[in-house]
């Protein structure tokens, strides 16, 4: 199965919380492929696709962060008007109900990921393996 670590911060939903978290990444040299902010009143959760995984888990627990490492699945769609539509289509003709998701657009535009978390990523994986579609693999990206 190919799935991609995501990291998902809780944080509070107040003015300077990003900037403390995206410094985290920064002080260590991680780099920012994809992620998401869901914010619901005074709380949220940050999802981050990073080259160093591992690393930035590690770091956001030592400085007292509420952070998760979720394995998803991403699947390569085209960069062009549509190109989301028909992998979302896919995904959900396979009766896959998409919890979160981010993009992450590759090599400057001639690649696209939607990665994407599913209650059962087994059971996702098996109903899309099939299909003609590529999957992002963590050795894609992941620089550790």
């Amino acid at each position: 199965m190919e799935a991609v670590p995501v990291l998902s911060i809780f944080a509070e939903n107040k003015p300077g919380k990003l900037e403390k978290i995206t410094e985290v990444l920064a002080s260590e040299g991680i780099n920012i492929l994809g992620f998401s902010i869901i914010s619901v009143k005074d709380f949220g959760v940050i999802k981050f696709l990073v080259d160093k995984p591992e690393r930035a888990y590690q770091k956001f627990k030592e400085r007292g962060f509420t952070v998760a490492k979720v394995l998803c699945l991403g699947v390569e769609l085209e960069d062009r008007p549509g190109g989301l539509y028909e992998i979302v289509k896919l995904i959900s003709s396979k009766g896959i109900n998409i919890e979160s998701a981010l993009v992450y657009v590759a090599e400057t535009r001639k690649k696209a990921y939607f990665v994407f978390e599913v209650e059962n990523l087994e059971e996702a994986w098996q109903k899309l393996k099939d299909e003609k579609v590529n999957f992002l693999k963590a050795s894609d990206f992941i620089n550790e």
